[in-house]
């Protein structure tokens, strides 16, 4: 089998309410990757509000498409590993791993459809399911709005919730995490997420004032950049840290894990590496007994969550696109259950590729 043509596109998809208020749309850009056996493997990466869409883009375009053009789709270890070489003059962070994410994607899909398998058999299968938290709440949410928001996943039998702290008047927020846990109760996981927007002092005094709040976890405490600070607020606060969602490819998950930075390790496969790199990341995981709670992407994240067994949970946005895919992914009590299609078994709906394609 060979590649014959990679075709690729932008869709500006709008988001719903509530983080459309945030990021008015998401732009995936888009790598069908046809061969001469009739078979197309769907890669995509996906931006929000659709910074650096076009960058991503343009180096798929003229730096990866010529490499794959008449190689074995079905090699898929080695083509990701003649993107990763080919470029030696950007280091393999942010854009050019956005755009090895889309192909690798894609080259995994072709694998699987002509398996006729779906990705976590091939992968070797854990669990059947993976259970979900739901994520929102952003920071102009008042505590009432957190807690509609949180019961209206939790009426899907979803028990892990996640939203966001981060004002610049911190005791604000410590104050909204006790309403919180006030009003939901002890019997729901509660997870909060920083989004980088404090020092390491700020950090670990919210921490230490949120001990009996039995949090989940406490989310990209710094600058994603400042992995040693990081560890530092890990270890002083005594919540588990979670981070990872702009980290890439093993490299960079083995420098967060070696510094003891987080617990929960939270890649993101259509940044970090596509699934070659998920794979890799949850396995060098594993050996150390880190947790794996992918960033965004469920319908893909769920894939490799079954197929791992330091996997945790799958995160799920409220205000996510609707009408997007042709068969979604969908909570089933508290739970998503991978894609039985050959592949990673997911495609745009034809209606959407017609609305929202640039």
């Amino acid at each position: 089998m060979k590649i014959t043509a990679i075709k690729t596109s932008l869709m500006k998809v709008p988001n719903e309410q509530p983080v459309a208020s945030y990021y008015s749309h998401v732009t995936y850009v888009v790598a069908r990757i046809q061969t001469d056996a009739g078979i197309e493997g769907l890669g995509y990466t996906m931006l929000m509000g659709g910074m650096g869409a076009e960058s991503v883009l343009a180096y798929l375009e003229h730096n990866l498409v010529p490499l794959m053009i008449g190689e074995n789709p079905l090699q898929v270890g080695r083509l990701w590993n003649k993107m990763y070489d080919n470029d030696r003059g950007l280091r393999k962070k942010g854009i050019p791993v956005y755009a090895i994410s889309a192909i690798d994607i894609g080259l995994w899909d072709i694998l699987g459809k002509s398996m006729d398998r779906p990705l976590h058999q091939i992968f070797g299968q854990h669990v059947d399911k993976v259970p979900v938290y739901g994520s929102g709440g952003f920071l102009s949410y008042s505590v009432d709005q957190v807690v509609k928001e949180a019961q209206g996943f939790f009426e899907k039998g979803v028990r892990h919730y996640k939203f966001k702290i981060g004002r610049p008047d911190h005791m604000l927020d410590v104050k909204k995490v006790r309403d919180v846990r006030k009003a939901l109760g002890d019997k729901v996981e509660i997870l909060v997420d920083a989004n980088q927007r404090w020092d390491v002092a700020t950090n670990v005094r919210v921490g230490r004032a949120l001990d009996d709040c039995n949090l989940f976890w406490y989310e990209e405490p710094v600058y994603a950049d400042n992995i040693a600070q990081c560890a530092e607020v890990a270890r002083q606060i005594p919540i588990p840290v979670a981070t990872g969602e702009n980290e890439y490819t093993r490299y960079g998950f083995r420098d967060l894990i070696e510094a003891k930075a987080a617990q929960y390790l939270n890649p993101d496969i259509h940044r970090a590496g596509g699934f070659t790199a998920m794979m890799e990341i949850s396995h060098l995981a594993a050996a150390y007994d880190a947790k794996i709670a992918p960033h965004l992407v469920p319908e893909l994240s769920v894939t490799v969550l079954a197929s791992i067994p330091n996997g945790t949970l799958v995160e799920v946005l409220a205000g996510s696109p609707v009408g997007l895919w042709q068969d979604p992914v969908e909570i089933v009590a508290g739970h998503l259950l991978p894609p039985t299609r050959p592949g990673h078994g997911m495609a745009f709906s034809k209606d959407a590729v017609k609305k929202y394609t640039v």
